[in-house]
């Protein structure tokens, strides 16, 4: 499956929902906001935000500091 994340072309094998590629992808899921083709989808319902060939994904992470 083909993804367009963070602006980059990614190439996935099988059918991700939005909780496994962000747990793949990202050190530290609890600090990341995902947004699936222009919406933000909240944490608790990345399990049901099946992906499909050349969705649009942006991972933000939240960066604390003084």
């Amino acid at each position: 499956m083909k993804l367009i994340i963070n602006g980059e072309i990614k190439i996935i094998s099988g059918q991700p929902d939005l909780t496994s590629l962000v747990n793949q992808l990202c050190p530290n899921p609890k600090l990341v906001i995902a947004e699936l083709n222009g919406q933000i989808i909240k944490c608790q319902n990345w399990n049901n935000a099946s992906l499909k060939d050349e969705d649009k994904i942006e991972l933000v992470t939240f960066v604390g500091g003084g």
